[in-house]
């Protein structure tokens, strides 16, 4: 989810027995929705690639674990329902602060808005140089380019995989609309898309939010919601710059995150990457057997 001040855990600084400073990033509605779209995503990929996988021996041992196909199904639907109601409520919240707080202006132009920009080719592109050697660092502002590309994902995602999911969960409706051979291309748009979608988030958005060099090996900061300032300084300059010149800083200065919450961030976070690293290389093995 995106809208407060994402960074993580590079090694600490000089001087790291001193107290640093916090600045918020996610509020706790941002991680309250995060939490419920990460379960809902595992809970039906889970559920998911026994169907997708149906002629492999593992798929049909999973779905007797989970109680069967049948209840596999019920437990996929209730994930699909869960995270296509917070997605809504996160549109609904943006036109909600559009209204009362932000306008209008900022959800589509602006450092803080998650729609690209002209600069976020030119981030790329000098990123892209860094890595090779051929210039310096970007100096990211609040949302990098591609934090920006990942969180369009979900709304792709929503679009094809919920559309083609909802065709297929209430077939009799949608039947008294739409041609027979849209629920032919439903069933294959849907399976397939959620293979795409999964590879996509256990490896590219997980390899970004946890395992490149800087973040290895977990980014806390979507649990506890804070950043610590170096890292604000490190990885978003350009940002730290911003609040300094408008003299906000201050005011996003927060509490430093509690040891539970770290724990919780730990437990949570190690245990996704744990599946998703298993899942990738279920259907890698599946796909070439």
């Amino acid at each position: 989810m995106a809208t407060q001040i994402q960074a993580g855990q590079p090694a600490a600084p000089a001087g790291a027995g001193a107290v640093h400073k916090y600045y918020q990033r996610f509020d706790r509605i941002d991680r309250v929705m995060h939490a419920f779209l990460m379960t809902t995503f595992i809970g039906c990929a889970i559920t998911g690639l026994p169907l997708v996988f149906s002629d492999h021996e593992w798929a049909a041992s999973l779905a007797r674990a989970l109680g069967g196909f049948e209840t596999a199904a019920l437990i996929h639907r209730i994930c699909a329902g869960t995270m296509i109601t917070v997605w809504l409520l996160h549109v609904i919240r943006i036109f909600y602060d559009a209204v009362t707080r932000t306008g209008f202006l900022a959800v589509f132009w602006g450092p803080n808005s998650m729609v690209p920009q002209p600069q976020d080719i030119f981030d790329m592109w000098n990123h892209f140089k860094w890595f090779v050697g051929k210039g310096p660092r970007p100096q990211f502002d609040r949302w990098t380019y591609w934090e920006k590309f990942d969180y369009w994902a979900v709304f792709w995602g929503m679009a094809i995989i919920g559309g083609s999911g909802l065709i297929l969960w209430f077939p009799a409706q949608f039947a008294a609309v739409l041609p027979g051979w849209i629920f032919n291309v439903a069933t294959v748009v849907h399976g397939e898309e959620a293979l795409l979608a999964v590879g996509f988030i256990f490896t590219i958005h997980f390899f970004n939010g946890h395992i490149r060099p800087e973040k290895f090996p977990m980014d806390l900061v979507i649990f506890t919601g804070r950043i610590p300032e170096h890292e604000l300084k490190d990885e978003r300059p350009q940002e730290f710059r911003r609040l300094v010149a408008e003299g906000r800083l201050a005011a996003a200065e927060a509490a430093p995150p509690t040891p539970w919450t770290k724990v919780f961030g730990w437990v949570v976070g190690g245990a996704a990457v744990i599946v998703g690293t298993a899942t990738v290389v279920v259907i890698i093995y599946s796909v070439l057997t």
